[in-house]
């Protein structure tokens, strides 16, 4: 299958590793090594916490990676399986058992609470800065006899200080895969998760560490001990990993050991005081010592120190621009003043030099027999449909679909992320809502190719609470005038609130479980135009063959219903929604059913049925107020409508509809309330 234009081709693997074949992949590592970076970079919006035995705690949850999946677990940071602490000592239970722990551990105080079933990767989060240390680590962890992927961590950091680690040549001397990552900014974590995924399926694991020869030698007697079928059924462990923690003098290993096998802990003290008199140090110290000086000479061997590179150092600046955690918001930022410069600067260019010329000369046309108001109604259908392609929705769609292309976009979405799992959403959805502010059209279309299942009904029906350019038109034109600054920022300080609060409640109609989502970050690339002409004509496609029936015939029923007088029956049907709930003049019900069409139409016609382009001796601040907040939240256009019904369906559109009147009646009410309570104190 094709992951996105460009981009190659993905092998695909049968069966799927998914549903009840998805591998678990534990992060472990050290402290401050990044594991708890890659696990956010991953996670879904809802992770699950639970306890292990103790007071230890993990995070788990579900990540989508193409068609496949895993269950990704952040385990507590483990230091060493050298003299085992109590906080290592758990987590390596459960790498090694889970919650089935042998018949050696089932006296221990604190039993697991939790079903918790063993991992079938590990991923080792390796700080490269610090790569000696780390690497014993990863001795250790090979002796676990399970796949493992190695994450070598803020690479960024160790090519700031001239240390160039080469990831192909420890991968071979380790024998596992070795992935360079830049977690906090999202780097290589594809790349990672992808060969933990091979890891899953190949059932490789990393190649054995053996201590020196010297020391192996020593050992023979006690390792010959360790091989009886009684031992090694008790524990569950490989026999290198008990060889080594009973050779160190584990407390707990042997501890166990004297409880379940008194009779051999003289001959393993016998064989260990044996080992020892072979050896220069005591055998722990020795075995220690070993294990440092391979990982030693593993970072000699796969490591050359140098001065930091100047090649490709402006990528490297406009990555600290995009992604980096503190200040990465500053690139996000730009972008969405580029969109807001696009919507409300570009945008209204092109509109009066395109639909605005055409609704001046076809508001020339005043037919006063039916087929005349059926011809001029197909024709304003027609210069609406103009005035939502060509100057909001063309130049948009073209801008983000360049953005995509040079890779800025994909890291505006990993830095958002984080924010987009407040409302229960990933960072992918970012794209369709900038859109969103130009058109809710071709956004939701947008969000139909990049989402799936419960993020894109979600996505869908929240970016309908979205400003578009027509709307915010309205807001800014009327708000802007009798409003003031303070009036416009709290209309669009409303909407991004109610978009977040709906994002929440949503989540509870829709209440199956959020996966995560690898954000892939693709290198900076000049786009070309072919391919941006064809995603960009993909992605409004839709208007042409959805979008404009709807709107024309929309244009024809309204217009007829306004030809034979029923102007007065609309205003009248209107009344309790106009009068009794939104305090509005009576004459104020046609240009709101209008707005269905587009939302300017209820601009120009409220001129129309005041008779005024100056309304403020007709509308006080409050109704003004009351009005544009009802207009910003209520049924999204015919349009947006066309392309809910084919993206979502039936049901979800017009639980959409019936969530936008909700909303627009329930927060215009309050609005009314609050504003005629300050009106009453001042």
């Amino acid at each position: 299958m094709n992951a996105s234009p460009g981009a190659g081709r993905i092998p695909l693997h049968t069966p799927l590793l998914r549903g009840d074949r998805r591998p678990r992949v534990a992060l472990v590592g050290r402290h401050q090594a990044g594991k708890s970076t890659v696990f956010q970079a991953a996670s879904s919006a809802a992770p699950q916490h639970a306890r292990l035995a103790g007071e230890s705690a993990y995070e788990e949850c579900l990540v989508g990676i193409g068609l496949e999946e895993i269950s990704l677990v952040a385990l507590p940071s483990i230091e060493s399986l050298h003299r085992l602490r109590e906080a290592d000592r758990v987590v390596l239970m459960y790498l090694l058992w889970g919650d089935r722990w042998p018949v050696i551990a089932r006296h221990e105080p604190e039993q697991p609470t939790a079903a918790f079933r063993a991992p079938d990767v590990l991923v080792h989060v390796v700080d490269a800065t610090s790569l000696e240390r780390d690497l014993e680590l990863s001795l250790e962890l090979s002796l676990l006899g399970r796949p493992m992927v190695i994450a070598l961590n803020r690479m960024d950091e160790a090519r700031e200080k001239g240390l160039y680690i080469n990831p192909r040549a420890l991968s071979e001397r380790l024998g596992v895969p070795v992935v360079a990552t830049v977690a906090h900014m999202g780097m290589g974590l594809t790349e990672l998760f992808a060969a933990a995924l091979a890891a899953a399926r190949e059932k490789v694991c990393p190649l054995a560490q053996h201590c020196s020869e010297h020391i192996r030698e020593s050992l023979k007697p006690l390792n010959a001990i360790l091989s009886r079928p009684e031992i090694e059924e008790a524990f569950r462990v490989p026999r290198p990993l008990l060889l080594m923690q009973l050779a160190e003098n584990d407390d707990w290993f042997l501890r166990e050991l004297a409880e379940h096998f008194p009779a051999v802990v003289p001959e393993v003290t016998a064989a260990r005081a044996d080992a020892q008199r072979t050896l220069p140090r005591p055998l722990s110290d020795e075995l220690h010592a070993d294990r440092h000086h391979r990982a030693a000479l593993l970072f000699e061997a796969v490591t050359r120190l140098g001065a930091p590179e100047d090649r490709e150092r402006w990528k490297r600046w406009l990555d600290e621009l995009f992604l980096h955690p503190r200040w990465g918001l500053i690139g996000s930022l730009a972008v969405f003043a580029l969109v807001l410069f696009m919507v409300f600067e570009v945008s209204a260019v092109l509109d009066g030099l395109t639909s605005a010329r055409l609704a001046e000369w076809v508001g020339q046309w005043q037919p006063t027999d039916t087929a005349g108001v059926v011809g001029r109604a197909v024709a304003d259908g027609l210069v609406g449909l103009v005035g939502i392609v060509v100057p909001y929705m063309l130049p948009l769609v073209l801008l983000l679909v360049a953005l995509e292309e040079s890779g800025i976009m994909h890291r505006v979405a990993f830095v958002v992320d984080r924010g987009f799992h407040s409302i229960g959403l990933h960072g992918g959805v970012a794209v369709p809502f900038l859109m969103g502010l130009g058109c809710n059209v071709p956004a939701i279309s947008a969000a139909a190719l990049t989402s799936r299942g419960r993020e894109r009904v979600v996505a869908s029906i929240l970016i309908t609470f979205v400003p578009c350019s027509a709307r915010s038109a309205i807001v800014l034109a009327l708000g802007g005038k009798y409003l003031g600054v303070a009036g416009v920022l709290a209309i669009f300080a409303l909407a991004m609130l109610t978009v977040a609060v709906l994002g929440r409640l949503l989540g509870r109609r829709y209440p199956e479980d959020v996966r995560g989502l690898v954000l892939d970050i693709p290198p900076y690339r000049l786009p070309a135009w072919p391919a941006l002409l064809r995603n960009t004509w993909a992605r409004t496609s839709d208007i042409v063959t959805i979008v404009t029936p709807l709107l024309v015939a929309g244009s024809v029923v309204l217009a007829l219903m306004s030809h034979f007088g029923a102007d007065d029956a609309i205003n009248a049907a209107l009344t309790p929604v106009t009068a009794w709930w939104l305090g509005l003049p009576l004459a104020l019900g046609v240009p709101i059913l209008f707005g269905i069409l587009r939302k300017e139409l209820s601009l120009l016609m409220v001129y129309q049925a005041l008779g005024t382009l100056e309304i403020a001796p007709l509308l006080d601040w409050v109704q003004i107020l009351v009005f544009l907040v009802f207009l910003t939240f209520y049924i999204p256009c015919v349009s947006t409508f066309a392309v809910m019904l084919k993206t979502l369906g039936r049901r979800e559109a017009f639980f959409s509809v019936a969530l936008s009147v909700g909303v627009a009646l329930g927060l215009a009410g309050v609005t009314r309330l609050g504003a005629e309570l300050i009106r009453f104190l001042i």
